[in-house]
Formats: structure tokens, C-alpha cells, sequence
């Protein structure tokens, strides 16, 4: 097990298993305080990053469909008393259509910003509350969350304890 503010790494190699750490995320972040919570995510094409924000959305009321964003960047989504912005950043060209976007507005009030592909956006993005690395290599997959703030360490204490009740 992981040091208590360390990173975790979770088995997702099973789908339910993604379902359960999307529900236990879903669920700390319905008890988060107010305030914007930013969390990204990162990996390789098809390493399952809209599969675990699609099981968030789903741990948070969302019952239609989910379809990533690639195309048309965001998905605006009113779930648990949350504004929620889930963006694909796979095609962004450079930082400067972060602001075309409206990203700073999307980083204030009671918002949650869930976003892929970050490391497109070369730098123009706030440190997140939540960082998400997925990984697959053969069939096994990971999930390695770790919060490089306080209030993203909250949110991964209690959905750390949640999986452990889960599983």
C-alpha cells in the first residue's frame, strides 16, 4: 500500500473494476467542498480514460450516453450540485485555445474539470487537485492517482477508502 499522501495504483484490468474507482471518485468529489477541482488525465490511446470519466459521471447521477470529446473539445454536464466540463484536448494545437475554450471560467465556482489529454495544452493548464496516469500493457491495466493539493488529497483519501470497502 501506497504512503498516505503518496500516489495509489489500482488494478483496472477488469472493466467493473474501472466502474467501482469511478464510482469511489464520483463519490468524494460529491462530498468535496466548494470550489473548482481540476483532474486530469493521462495515457495512451485506448488506455481507458474516457471509460473511468464516463464511470464518474455515471457514480454521479449521469444515466444517457457519454461521448468523448475529441471533436468537439467539451461536454458541459449539471450532475450532484456539480458543473461539470469534461474536455478532450487530443487534437488542441497549442495553449493559446485554452482561452477560446472559456477554460478560466470553468475554473471558478463549485466545478469539476475533468480533462484528457493535458499534456496537449503545454502548460496552460493550473496544477490539478487530481492527477489521473492510466496504463495498459497486454491485458492488464492500472489507474495511478495521485494529488499534488490538499484538496485533491481529500478526494483521493476517500476514494481510496471507498475502494477498500468496495472491493
Amino acid at each position: 500500500m501506497a504512503e498516505a499522501n503518496g500516489p495509489v495504483v489500482f488494478d483496472c484490468t477488469e472493466e467493473r473494476a474501472t466502474e467501482r474507482l469511478g464510482a469511489s471518485i464520483a463519490a468524494a468529489v460529491e462530498r468535496a467542498d466548494e470550489g473548482p477541482l481540476l483532474v486530469t488525465f493521462t495515457g495512451e490511446l485506448g488506455a481507458g480514460k474516457t471509460t473511468l470519466v464516463r464511470a464518474i459521471l455515471r457514480g454521479l447521477g449521469h444515466t444517457g450516453p457519454v461521448p468523448s470529446p475529441t471533436y468537439m473539445l467539451l461536454e458541459p454536464y449539471e450532475l450532484a450540485g456539480w458543473n461539470i466540463a469534461h474536455l478532450d484536448f487530443y487534437r488542441l494545437k497549442s495553449a493559446d485555445e485554452l482561452e477560446n475554450l472559456g477554460l478560466r471560467d470553468w475554473l471558478a465556482g463549485r466545478r469539476l474539470v475533468l480533462v484528457e489529454w493535458p499534456e496537449n495544452a503545454a502548460g496552460g493548464l493550473p496544477t490539478p487537485d487530481l492527477r489521473v496516469v492510466m496504463r495498459h500493457a497486454g491485458g492488464a491495466r492500472s489507474v495511478e492517482l495521485s494529488a499534488p493539493t490538499a484538496r485533491g488529497q481529500s478526494v483521493l483519501n476517500a476514494a481510496r477508502a471507498r475502494m477498500r470497502t468496495a472491493g
